[in-house]
Parts: structure tokens; C-alpha cells; sequence
């Protein structure tokens, strides 16, 4: 049952331990390591399980970002908006925004220049690749958070 779908969700269920740390995920969801790493495991016994919700959403209440939230808004073509209590530190507004917005932005092309240098994208570049890319969709978020309350 290994679909794209499927390693889709794993890679963010990944995301989310790593995240948050795999010690405070066992604390925090009351399951074990090897658990945790059955939940992301592209190994073929493994194919068919997937992170529980309840644990999910204390993860992801933990976390930096809502990494499966996303996943599963993503593969359902729905664009998510975050709610300002959750933000943990001050921002310097929509000017702020697009100066972290042109620095984030910076790095991802320097990474894909640096990437695609040999003509081959390979694994550990193309997980780089990810992350900055990720780290770019928060900065847009924080972005559109801002200006939806300059709108208002």
C-alpha cells in the first residue's frame, strides 16, 4: 500500500517528530521511539501505518509548524491561514515580512544553484531543498497573516 499519498504524509510525520524532538514527541503522545519511526517508515511492513490524530495534534501543538495540518491541506488543494495566538514571538509587521521573505527566498536560490551545480539533484539536496522551501511557505504565511490585519 506504498502510495505517493502515503509517503507524502510520512516524510511530514518526519518532519513533525523531528520537529518537535523525538524524546518530547514520546512524552508528549505517550508512544515509544520505535512507535514514532513506524508512523514515517517508508520500510513495506510499515506502509499502512500512519500517525494517530490525537497524536498529531499534540505534536503539532508543540511544533514550530503544523507540518501534517499542512500536508493534508496541501494534497486537498486547501491553503491554510494560522491564528496570531499561536505566533511565539514579535514581528516587525509586513516590512519585516519582506525583508525575511527576500533573505529566505535568497537562500533557497543559492541552494538550488548550489544543487543543481552537476546537473543531478540528489537526495540530501533535494531534502535541503525542502526545508528552505518550507521555511519560505512560513514566511509567506506570517506575510499574509499581517496584511489580512492591515486590512482589517
Amino acid at each position: 500500500m506504498d502510495t505517493p499519498t502515503g509517503n507524502y504524509l510520512k516524510k511530514h510525520t518526519e518532519a513533525l517528530v523531528k520537529d518537535v524532538g523525538i524524546e518530547a514527541a514520546c512524552k508528549l503522545t505517550g508512544r515509544s521511539k520505535a512507535t514514532l519511526g513506524r508512523y514515517y517508515s517508508d520500510a513495506e511492513e510499515h506502509a499502512d501505518r500512519f500517525m494517530p490524530v490525537d497524536a498529531v495534534a499534540a505534536l503539532e501543538s508543540a511544533a514550530r509548524f503544523p507540518h501534517v495540518t499542512t500536508a493534508l491541506a496541501e494534497l486537498q488543494g486547501i491553503t491554510l491561514s494560522y491564528s496570531q495566538e499561536k505566533r511565539n514571538s514579535a514581528s516587525g509587521g509586513v516590512n519585516g515580512d519582506v525583508v525575511a521573505l527576500s533573505q529566505r527566498f535568497a537562500m533557497l536560490m543559492a541552494e538550488y544553484s548550489q544543487s543543481i551545480e552537476d546537473g543531478i539533484i540528489t537526495l540530501a539536496e533535494s531534502k535541503r531543498l525542502l526545508r528552505e522551501t518550507t521555511a519560505l511557505q512560513e514566511v509567506l504565511l506570517q506575510m499574509k497573516l499581517h496584511l489580512e490585519e492591515e486590512a482589517t
